[in-house]
């Protein structure tokens, strides 16, 4: 069977999978609004409790204690809070906390459908927030914010770059390269900044995943979201038409046999750690529009949140399969349990238990499919 034909044979798989996903997502948002609506009828049906307590003691009759202002209705309240949740602002919210994982995403997605890790995205992010900031510090008083970004995601792109080059070269296995350029990556950025961080002029970077405001409210998203939107678009269509996107699908389910069939395996594996160094990059400076500095010791940690994205959405650490709708959708997956959890009042370390337990619950079932093909 050709790589053409295994392709087609799994577009169905993928897109039924990518369906899964989306219910699940649907799920767990109804779930929140849910769960947010209770506690403030709860919580409303507690301080209506309250006051008729003290009425009652201070002799107030029954037929009189109905009457007064202080009671709320509970269900009024649980309506107002679950649509504080379901209100644009909060959609808002979710899909510019979702930009920089999904961005991150995006790249890994192709990392992980070859067969590969990348633990140095963190740095690489880090790494371009302090380029453009020392850019345009560097500028004057002349800023060139897109010269800034390109160079960012330049010096990005050769970071992935680097690390294609030395798992073809070395022929050693991607998470031993990519965990040693986290570390050379991070110092980099580090050294750059001096340890510090650093500040820049306003510029219209800052503004990619700011807040809309009242005048640009018909954009829906800021521009940033956008962007994301484009590019997992022009992405899924590389992995689905193009030579690039079929010799990873054949390289991440059997590299021996893509390399019989005339895959240059090596040449391959170069592209998609490069276009994950770009895409590190442009995470870097959505990551810079949210921070407005340049931080050489942000997003750490952040590598662990994207590939958790791609392996809730349905990639395989064991490489030849992922789609990047399903990588979306585990980010924001990621995202709402975020907002859903802060909404409700608890605290982080039970979303990082959330969020464990359900990208656990996603390896398990990937590895019950595979035992199920097998």
């Amino acid at each position: 069977m050709n790589v053409d034909s295994r392709l087609e044979i799994s577009t169905l798989a993928r897109v039924f999978d990518s369906l899964k996903l989306l219910a699940a997502l649907a799920a767990i948002f109804l779930f929140f609004v849910v769960a947010i609506g209770a506690q403030g009828a709860a919580r409303v049906q507690r301080a209506n409790g309250e006051v008729l307590a003290q009425l009652e003691k201070a002799g107030v009759p029954r037929a009189e204690q109905s009457r007064d202002t202080r009671l709320r209705r509970p269900w009024r309240e649980g309506w107002e809070a679950s649509s504080r949740f379901l209100g644009r602002r909060n959609l808002e919210t979710i899909a510019r906390q979702t930009t920089i994982v999904g961005i991150g995403a995006l790249g890994m997605t192709l990392i992980i459908i070859l067969g590969g890790i990348d633990l140095s995205v963190g740095s690489v992010v880090a790494f371009g927030t302090v380029v453009i900031a020392w850019f345009l510090q560097q500028c004057g008083a002349t800023p060139r914010p897109l010269v800034a970004a390109a160079l960012a995601v330049a010096a990005c792109t050769l970071c992935g770059a680097l690390n294609g080059a030395l798992i073809t070269g070395l022929r050693v296995v991607p998470f031993i390269v990519t965990l040693g350029t986290m570390l050379f990556v991070r110092g980099a950025a580090k050294g750059l900044a001096r340890e510090q961080k650093i500040d820049a002029p306003e510029t219209w970077l800052n503004e990619l995943l700011a807040t809309l405001p009242a005048e640009r409210s018909w954009m829906l998203v800021p521009a940033g979201v956008w962007l994301l939107i484009v590019l997992a678009v022009l992405v899924a269509l590389v992995l689905r038409y193009t030579r690039l996107g079929r010799h990873t699908f054949a390289v991440g389910s059997n590299e021996q046999t893509a390399r019989l069939c005339g895959v240059a395996v090596d040449r391959v594996k170069l592209w998609v750690y490069t276009l994950g160094g770009a895409f590190g990059g442009l995470a870097g400076v959505m990551q810079f529009s949210r921070l407005t500095v340049g931080d050489p010791t942000v997003a750490v940690g952040l590598e662990l949140d994207v590939i958790a994205a791609v392996v809730i959405g349905g990639g395989s650490l064991s490489g030849g399969e992922g789609s990047i709708l399903g990588s979306l959708v585990g980010a924001l997956i990621m995202s709402v349990i975020r907002s859903g959890c802060s909404q409700l009042g608890l605290p982080n370390w039970v979303q990082e238990i959330i969020t464990g337990i359900i990208i656990i619950a996603a390896v398990a079932l990937d590895r019950l499919r595979h035992r199920r093909g097998a």
